[in-house]
C-alpha cells in the first residue's frame, strides 16, 4: 500500500478549520486524498473534530471507578471526569473508565502525559540519553535529534494518553478518549490514579 505524502501546511489549515487533532487531520488528508473539503467532511462525519473543540469545556462532574485485577493483588482507582452527572452514569463512561483502568495496572504509566512527568524524571532520562548519543560521535545536531527521538519514545512508553491501548495495537489511548468525547457528546478528562500492587512502594499515582 503506497501512503501519499500530505503537506504538512495543509495538515495545519485543517487542524485550524476543524480543531482536530495533527494526527487525525493527516490521516484525514490521505483517506480523502488531499482533497481539503472532503477531509473537512471526514472528521466531522467521524465525530472527531467535534471531539476536539468539546476539549476546551470545563469537566466538573465523573466518577471514581475501581479496578481490582484477578488475584487480588494489583489495583486501580481512578478519576475521571466529564461535563454532567448524566454522562457520569451512562455505560459508555464505565465502559472508558474500565478500560483506562486497565491500561493503568496492565502498563504502570508514570503520568497523564507529558506535562505531569517531573522535570527530575526527564533531566535523568535526557542526561542519560545525551551519554548515549555523544557516545556514537555523532555531529552535535544529529545528537539532538536522537535525544528528541528517545525522549519521545518514553513518553508514548510512560505517559498515559500516548500509550498504546493494550485492547487495540492500532490506537493510542488519547484516540479513545476522543472517541467516546464523540461518542457521549460530552468534554471528558483524566484528573489523576493511583496503582497499587502487592509488594510495590512506588507505586504511580499520575501525578508526579
Amino acid at each position: 500500500m503506497i501512503v501519499m505524502s500530505i503537506d504538512a501546511k495543509l495538515v495545519k489549515k485543517l487542524r485550524d478549520k476543524t480543531s482536530a487533532g495533527m494526527m487525525d487531520c493527516k490521516k484525514a488528508l490521505v483517506e480523502s486524498e488531499g482533497d481539503f473539503e472532503k477531509a473537512v467532511d471526514h472528521l466531522r462525519k467521524s465525530g472527531i473534530a467535534k471531539a476536539e473543540k468539546k476539549g476546551i469545556r470545563e469537566t466538573k462532574d465523573g466518577l471514581v471507578h475501581s479496578y481490582i485485577h484477578a488475584g487480588g493483588r494489583l489495583g486501580v482507582l481512578l478519576e475521571i471526569n466529564c461535563e454532567t452527572d448524566f454522562v457520569a452514569k451512562t455505560e459508555g463512561f464505565s465502559d472508558l473508565a474500565h478500560n483506562l483502568s486497565m491500561q493503568i495496572a496492565a502498563t504502570n504509566p508514570l503520568a497523564i502525559d507529558r506535562e505531569y512527568v517531573s522535570e527530575s524524571i526527564l533531566k535523568r532520562e535526557k542526561d542519560i540519553y545525551i551519554e548515549q548519543a555523544k557516545s556514537s560521535g555523532k555531529p552535535d545536531d544529529i545528537i539532538e535529534k536522537m535525544v528528541n527521538g528517545r525522549l519521545n519514545k518514553f513518553y508514548q512508553e510512560n505517559c498515559l494518553m500516548e500509550q498504546v491501548f493494550i485492547k487495540d495495537p492500532d490506537k493510542r489511548v488519547q484516540d479513545l478518549v476522543t472517541e467516546s468525547i464523540a461518542t457521549l457528546g460530552e468534554n471528558i478528562s483524566i484528573s489523576r490514579y493511583i496503582r497499587f500492587a502487592i509488594g510495590e512502594i512506588n507505586s504511580n499515582n499520575g501525578q508526579l
